[in-house]
């Protein structure tokens, strides 16, 4: 019920739950009972009420049955121990399809870059996801055009595990325009999100799920970004709870790759150059 009444990466929310657990924290929100633990509700419960209709919750779940997914919570053995780094800004469950053990895999890499790829970041990623994979790594990405969509694609033909994190329900894959993608993730690999269903995605939403990307992965390699890519933002999330960040240079030619210059110039990121160089973060 969290993951429909509630916005993902919500702190207050989830300093409430870790005092209250789960079901008691509901109780306090919808119905006004037990002790708040001292935290402020009126904002929660604004935001939280017109969200908690019957039907509402009730076409979550339905869909949810429908659409045959699972839904993970921290308890879960599958749940993916590096989110729990993320403190209350944690996720409250996972809704996933497909093998939802590989969340859980403890040797994964993040391969992120920009939507606007080009042959050479595409190659780059290529080569250097193989490489990982071929390695026993877990690939973990945000199925985005550009280098999100070769790293998942890099990995399902070197037969490696995958794993793509989204900023909607799971009944509304995005973008549109990899819906073959994301099923072929979802039979050999894993598709999540901290979304309930019925749910699009945000530009906010985007953001807080590059934080999950961040956080479920050991290290985070951006193969191609510009200046002012996405990618940044989910290397930021993860040299925020201290994870290694890895970045493949360019001529200086190319603005495609000056989020990558950024990254190994003014955040410590590592330069790598292939799959031998993403391993050793």
């Amino acid at each position: 019920m969290w993951t429909v009444i509630s916005e993902p990466g919500d702190s207050d929310t989830g300093q409430l739950i870790k005092a209250l657990g789960a079901e008691e924290a509901l109780d306090v929100i919808l119905h006004g009972t037990g002790d708040a633990a001292g935290i402020e509700l009126a904002t929660l419960r604004a935001r939280a009420l017109p969200r908690s209709t019957t039907a509402s919750i009730s076409a979550t779940f339905d869909a949810a049955t429908t659409a045959g997914s699972e839904l993970i919570t921290p308890e879960h053995p599958h749940w993916p121990a590096g989110l729990n780094d993320l403190g209350t800004a944690a996720p409250y469950a996972l809704w996933a399809r497909g093998n939802t053990e590989i969340l859980a895999d403890t040797l994964s890499t993040a391969v992120v870059g920009a939507r606007a790829a080009t042959g050479y970041g595409e190659h780059a990623t290529m080569e250097i996801t193989a490489g990982l994979v071929s390695r026993g790594h877990t690939i973990i990405s945000g199925a985005a055009y550009g280098i999100d969509a070769m790293a998942h694609r890099a990995a399902l033909a070197s037969g490696g595990r995958t794993v793509a994190y989204l900023a909607g329900g799971l009944d509304r894959y995005y973008p549109s325009g990899h819906q073959e993608l994301l099923s072929r993730i979802a039979e050999a690999g894993v598709v999540a999100t901290e979304i309930g269903f019925g749910q699009s995605p945000t530009k906010y939403r985007f953001l807080m799920r590059n934080r999950l990307i961040a956080a479920a992965a050991r290290a985070t390699v951006v193969t191609e970004a510009g200046w002012r890519s996405g990618a940044l933002n989910i290397a930021a999330h993860a040299l925020g709870i201290n994870r290694p960040v890895g970045a493949v240079p360019s001529p200086v030619t190319s603005p495609a790759s000056a989020g990558c210059h950024r990254l190994i110039r003014e955040y410590g990121a590592q330069l790598v150059t292939n799959a031998e160089d993403s391993a050793a973060l």
